[in-house]
């Protein structure tokens, strides 16, 4: 699987063979989110409708070494959405198409889900090398 967009005239392709890996703000195993990955990841960025990466900053330097710094930090595209889980598994992300017709609290209330997490793609500009970072989050 791969997400392919355009940024500022360029072309991207965000795929297994380009990412650094998924990473949780937790250090615990146990903290992961079951059922989530790379694929089912990229799979929600394809199907999803106004995907739109912006420039964020960040203090760490990209691997590739082609970014200059500004005001002690490097420039970034960056998406996030949000996916939901109940007992720790993935159950529905902001983006899919199931998500239009409802909202967090009406499944929460439904008790389909218990808790949030913000995922975020963080790309570098330059060589297209991207991690994915997973935190939980209340929303």
């Amino acid at each position: 699987m791969e997400y392919k967009f355009i940024y500022d005239n360029k072309d991207y392709v965000l795929s297994e063979e380009n990412c650094d890996g998924i990473f949780y703000e937790s250090e615990e195993e146990n903290d992961d989110v079951k059922d989530v990955s790379l694929d089912m990841i990229l799979t929600a960025l394809s199907q999803g409708e106004n995907i739109n990466f912006t420039k964020e900053y960040y203090c760490d330097k990209c691997l590739c070494d082609n970014q200059e710094q500004l005001n002690k930090s490097y420039c970034y595209l960056e998406y996030h959405f949000y996916i939901y889980t109940k007992e720790k598994h993935y159950i529905i992300n902001t983006i899919c198409e199931e998500y239009k017709d409802t909202s967090y609290n009406k499944l929460f209330r439904a008790g389909k889900i218990d808790d949030s997490y913000i995922v975020s793609i963080i790309v570098c500009p330059h060589c297209s090398t991207y991690s994915v970072e997973i935190e939980q989050c209340t929303v």
